[in-house]
């Protein structure tokens, strides 16, 4: 039987600082892995405080690295730094996007060619920027897992957020479009579409009281919370899920079923 293991797995995780990363940060070095947390430069302090924290915390470690995902040069710095401290990659979780910066809410009518271009940039063809340059990595271990975070709102919609569905949309399709021409190189690739979660960026461009009222549509009738996702991104990084591929996992209580 495979287990869940995660003992000196090395792991690139992307977009690390927010409170959704550091829940992954946290989960898988706790959990024995070897974490490569990737951030914007902005965020290095925060980014090193996290990776420290979670190392003291063990049993696994964690370094902090600036990368941003739509510059070739820091993705590859950042594959680097994962090759010569742990020796290889064993799998990514791309976890970075725009969503908090999105600001209110606005009708697609009054979203902008830049708008649009700098979500979907980012969103978009920065997973696609992450998962071209680990591949090689990857094939170098023999193999290995690829994790993309996606949204409910790609099947719900969201009005005032045009541009950022149309991204987490795509990003399912990446995955199953990378899960059929990875697969040959022992490669799998798989999404967690997350539901509302109730953490600071959330808070930040959405109105009092509507991560309450989202939580009432759901199954399991409360918020979601960061950690709620953690169950889900360790068993696609594990071994344990290793021949599923192509797959994208809700994650929300049960608001949406897939």
């Amino acid at each position: 039987m495979t287990s869940l293991t995660h003992q000196d797995q090395v792991v690139l995780l992307t977009g690390a600082t927010g409170d959704i990363g550091a829940a992954y940060t946290n989960a898988l070095t706790a959990a024995g892995a070897r974490v490569v947390a990737a951030d914007l430069g902005q965020l290095t302090d925060e980014g090193v405080s996290l990776a420290e924290k979670a190392t003291t915390q063990g049993p696994g470690t964690a370094i902090f690295v600036p990368c941003d995902i739509t510059d070739d040069a820091e993705i590859e710095g950042a594959m680097t730094l994962a090759v010569d401290r742990f020796g290889g990659l064993d799998a990514v979780v791309n976890n970075a996007a725009i969503y908090r910066a999105l600001g209110h809410k606005r009708p697609l009518t009054e979203l902008t060619t830049q708008d649009w271009d700098t979500v979907l940039t980012v969103n978009v063809r920065g997973t696609w920027q992450v998962i071209k340059a680990a591949v090689p990595h990857l094939i170098d271990r023999g193999g290995g897992r690829i994790v993309n975070i996606a949204s409910v709102v790609s099947r719900t919609g969201a009005a005032g957020f045009t541009h950022y569905v149309a991204s987490k949309a795509a990003v399912e399709g990446l995955t199953r479009a990378a899960a059929r021409e990875l697969g040959a190189h022992g490669i799998g690739v798989n999404a967690v579409s997350p539901g509302l979660v109730d953490d600071a960026g959330t808070r930040a461009i959405n109105d009092p009281g509507y991560v309450g009222k989202v939580a009432q549509t759901r199954c399991l009738a409360r918020d979601m919370v960061p950690d709620d996702l953690v169950g889900a991104v360790l068993w696609l990084v594990s071994p344990a899920s290793g021949f599923v591929t192509g797959q994208t996992i809700v994650v929300d209580g049960g608001g949406v079923f897939a």
